[in-house]
């Protein structure tokens, strides 16, 4: 009879961490959006009455996913990874145009984003892959598959474009490296990094005489260690991939990037400053966030938040709202959850005695921390804006539901560990 029961095993914690953020983010949705003429609580045709009908339809969504099995989602795990990808595909030719991204459905009265729903099935194809007892990712090949898995919803969310929602892909390199990834992947991946806001800053000719002035101090420490004749080809080739994309950064931010993406780089790195146009709504995200001294000036008191001094203030930059009528007590405690709820669910995939139930818990606590970390380091400053939601906090169903679709699909997962697989 227990294992009938859908609500049998399930952790509670993550429940109540789950509803704990859905109640702050909707008080802060209804903070953004309230208007002298709108002052219910209850009223749909508000921002914050359609996110309570969102918040509402999940409860039926979550009813559904423990409804089914937990070994149901590893068994059709790969259906639903092409399902998501043809829903990707079909942007191209059924979407919606906002805001200059083809990122979304027109279901009458709603849209919807299917990139928001990707990840899941994402995570899900990855966990399957990893728990297939051949798989090894010292192996190339394997390796190979896995950045397949990864670079096609990736690489179609670029397309509509909308490179914010893909950069949250590169979250699953380190489920991969706790699989056995060689970690050179996630260390070059940094360096790439680096190099390009290197080469934005200083030039591809200045970043080329460092890179090659580095080099050749390498060497002549492999020469002076007698290990020249085994490390002098893999140095000469890191070298010439490295001089290789320097020079690709160029042609990657002119041609690839849009104009408002360079903006923001431009701003971010100090050789441009916009405070009215395209550095607005950081500039104001941070004058607002610092309005709110230690203890804030109250719910609903705050004046920047009332004055529409951020724009869009109930989306990206709604952790601004927490920093000024919450102060920085509030913050610290909003910040606090999102680390023990990350922390959680890292504690619950470490229980899972089915590999694949323990991969898909890394992939969604490496997801939810991504989000956590960029939309923050965005709102404060140290990121540029690239249009990344904040887990439960952020105005929209598609965010609403493609996260609740990622934990509890975990839930499910867990709920099912004390049974044979």
């Amino acid at each position: 009879m227990k294992k009938n029961n859908i609500f049998y095993g399930i952790d509670w914690s993550l429940i109540l961490f789950y509803f704990i953020l859905i109640f702050l983010g909707w008080i802060n949705i209804y903070a953004a959006t309230i208007t002298d003429n709108h002052l219910s609580l209850i009223n749909f045709s508000t921002e914050y009455g359609k996110q309570l009908i969102w918040i509402i339809l999940s409860f039926p969504i979550i009813l559904l996913i423990l409804m089914f099995d937990a070994k149901f989602y590893e068994r059709y795990a790969s259906i639903i990874y092409l399902s998501s990808l043809v829903l990707l595909i079909g942007l191209f030719v059924f979407g919606k145009n906002i805001n200059g991204a083809t990122s979304w459905y027109n279901l009458g009265g709603f849209s919807l984003q299917p990139s928001e729903f990707a990840k899941a099935a994402t995570a899900l194809a990855i966990a399957k892959l990893v728990s297939d007892k051949q798989f090894n990712l010292k192996k190339w090949n394997t390796q190979l598959q896995a950045s397949l898995i990864l670079f096609f919803p990736a690489f179609l969310i670029v397309l509509q474009p909308d490179p914010g929602s893909a950069i949250v892909y590169t979250a699953f390199l380190f489920v991969l490296y706790r699989e056995g990834l060689p970690i050179y992947y996630i260390t070059g991946g940094f360096t790439l990094v680096i190099l390009f806001i290197i080469t934005l800053f200083f030039g591809y000719l200045n970043t080329i005489i460092g890179v090659t002035i580095f080099f050749i101090i390498i060497l002549i420490y492999f020469y002076r260690q007698k290990a020249l004749k085994k490390g002098w080809i893999k140095v000469l080739s890191i070298y010439l991939i490295s001089i290789f994309f320097i020079f690709s950064v160029d042609f990657v931010f002119n041609h690839v990037f849009e104009q408002r993406h360079r903006n923001r780089f431009n701003i971010l790195l100090g050789k441009t400053q916009d405070i009215k146009s395209i550095g607005y709504n950081t500039n104001q995200s941070v004058i607002t966030i610092a309005s709110g001294g230690l203890t804030g000036k109250g719910f609903l008191e705050g004046e920047r938040t009332q004055g529409d001094f951020v724009p869009e203030q109930q989306t990206d930059y709604i952790f601004t709202i927490v920093g000024e009528e919450w102060g920085f007590l509030g913050s610290v405690f909003v910040i606090l959850i999102f680390i023990f709820f990350i922390l959680r669910i890292i504690h619950v995939a470490e229980r899972q005695k089915s590999k694949f139930s323990r991969v898909y818990g890394y992939s969604i606590a490496a997801i939810f921390f991504t989000h956590f970390a960029i939309n923050i380091g965005m709102v404060i400053g140290l990121l540029p804006t690239i249009g990344i939601p904040l887990p439960f906090f952020s105005y929209g169903g598609s965010a609403l539901w493609g996260f609740t679709v990622l934990l509890f699909i975990f839930i499910r997962l867990d709920a099912n560990r004390s049974y044979e697989w």
